[in-house]
């Protein structure tokens, strides 16, 4: 089997070896990256290959899976005027996270760990607690009071026991990293591991296949804590690398207006957060997130693109959950935030594909 790679921060350099449970950096506590810079294999060779995000193989850090639900390959669909969306609601556990939490439980089952942490506003939570089923590891997932009942509902379905914070997300956070060092935890957090972006960044790997060999001129993608996004960076570099693309796609990063931390920054012109964020409650709860530890990351990534940043409100969320209902596509409401952002002409005539990022029957309909 082929060695794991080492993890590193990319803020201080500090290493930390493949097979350690430490979860974050031992000098500034701050995320982890991947030491793994891969070459994806051209699009001829991918014909034949295994039906889900394991065909791309050489782009992963963790090989031959034992615990694939089948997780990846959604559909593209058009929606209008050059904009696609991607339907990564088609999932086993309905949304994306899917892609990520496979290589979490993957990854904790062959580091030989027994007890699996994980803290969501939901569908990560879901995501880890189902795969971690598929493996026979217990799992215990933290999260905020106030959290979809649906939601809660099947992460228990799955096993998991819940662990629900009376407070916000960021709270809900906190409890889990303190659990998190206790010994003998795995710490399946889809922010700090960088297992997780790895995952989720066959996204776009697939989106490449399935135009052809091209990506779009615009990837629109909601942030709250950035996985996808960064995902999508990852993807787009590894291409380009390769030679397998000769344009980058502009990042375009969507929040709540709600909780906006990160467009606000933008705003001001800054490289990471700025100042206190004021927050009110959102129908976007999945992207909530006052206080993204990987702030930095995702600034640099939408600027080193051509990209930007764009907010929607309640509004805005409310009206284009029923108009994707009415194209025939049942979004939650934190998954309808992309075209919240760019239906009404917001990218001019560019192509994009937009991310349907989970099921409307976990949170209902906004509003009603």
């Amino acid at each position: 089997m082929t060695p794991l790679p080492d993890r590193f921060c990319p803020t201080d350099g500090t290493r930390v070896p493949a097979a350690s449970l430490a979860w974050c950096c031992p000098a500034c506590r701050g995320p982890l990256d991947l030491d793994f810079a891969p070459t994806p294999a051209s699009l001829k060779s991918l014909a034949g290959r295994v039906n889900s995000l394991w065909r791309y193989a050489e782009c992963l850090p963790l090989a031959a899976p034992t615990i694939s639900l089948g997780e990846g390959r959604t559909p593209l669909v058009e929606l209008k005027d050059g904009i696609r969306a991607k339907l990564d609601f088609l999932m086993p556990t309905l949304s994306f996270k899917d892609r990520g939490a496979v290589l979490l439980a993957e990854l904790a089952l062959r580091l030989g760990h027994r007890q699996v942490i994980a803290d969501s506003s939901g569908n990560a939570g879901t995501a880890v607690a189902a795969y971690c089923a598929r493996a026979a590891l217990p799992c215990t997932v933290y999260v905020p009071a106030g959290t979809s009942d649906k939601k809660l509902e099947q992460i228990g379905a799955h096993g998991a026991q819940l662990h629900i914070v009376d407070g916000d997300r960021e709270a809900t956070a906190r409890a889990a990293r303190e659990a998190a060092d206790a010994d003998g935890v795995f710490y399946a957090s889809h922010v700090y591991n960088p297992y997780f972006l790895h995952g989720t960044k066959t996204y776009v790997h697939e989106l490449w296949e399935d135009l052809g060999g091209r990506l779009p001129e615009v990837l629109v993608v909601p942030v709250g804590n950035g996985t996808l996004l960064l995902g999508a960076a990852l993807a787009v570099a590894e291409l380009h690398a390769a030679g397998l693309i000769d344009r980058r796609p502009a990042l375009y990063a969507v929040q709540s207006a709600a909780v906006a931390p990160l467009a606000h920054a933008w705003t001001e012109g800054a490289d990471d957060l700025v100042g206190t964020t004021p927050t009110a409650p959102t129908f976007a709860e999945g992207i909530a997130i006052p206080h993204p530890p990987r702030a930095r990351q995702i600034l640099r990534a939408v600027r080193d693109s051509g990209g930007a940043f764009l907010t929607v409100s309640e509004d805005q969320l409310r009206h284009a959950q029923r108009d994707l209902a009415s194209r025939g596509l049942y979004v939650e409401s934190t998954g309808v935030a992309c075209w919240a952002a760019v239906r009404e002409g917001a990218l001019g005539a560019r192509t994009a594909v937009v991310p349907l990022c989970g099921a409307g029957l976990k949170t209902g309909l906004a509003g009603s």
